[in-house]
């Protein structure tokens, strides 16, 4: 029985078509629904004394880490926001912001909601790129002890 169901949601379309999907279920089944968003760790680059390349003398450079942390909060919360208001109708909905790893959190936050169902978009990488930059809903999928529902956003040519 699904009760509970984790959506993972970023500012993407591929996620924006999960959240769809994902709440489209949740009326299905009358469930319950949680929204995570993962705020990756941003870092600043505080550079100071002599630029090897140019020779100058430079400044800190950047904004401050916590107004860059705030920043992405926001952001997050907003992405939430947005998420419920043109999902959520009259459903229940618990939301998430998370910091770290974007799998590891969304995996951490459906053991916290006590999901049954995790619904995740997929960017469709492949091959070299893929290698490369890791696959959240491939991590997801391997270290979930709950099913997990990988939705695809069909490109324009299919």
């Amino acid at each position: 029985m699904i009760k509970k169901i984790l959506i993972g949601i970023d500012d993407s379309k591929q996620a924006e078509h999960a959240a769809e999907f994902g709440f489209d279920i949740a009326r299905k089944f009358n469930a319950e629904v949680g929204l995570v968003n993962i705020v990756s760790p941003a870092m600043t680059a505080q550079i100071t004394g002599a630029d090897p390349l140019i020779g100058m003398t430079t400044a800190g450079v950047g904004i401050d880490e916590l107004e860059l942390l705030e920043l992405q909060k926001n952001q997050s919360e907003n992405i939430v926001e947005q998420t419920i208001k043109k999902f959520a109708g009259d459903l229940a909905v618990t939301h998430f912001t998370e910091y770290g790893s974007t799998a590891d959190g969304i995996i951490s936050c459906s053991k916290e909601f006590k999901a049954d169902l995790i619904v995740v978009g997929t960017h469709s990488r492949s091959g070299l790129d893929r290698l490369l930059m890791g696959s959240t809903a491939e991590h997801v999928v391997r270290h979930s002890p709950v099913p997990v529902l990988v939705v695809p956003l069909k490109s324009e040519s299919q």
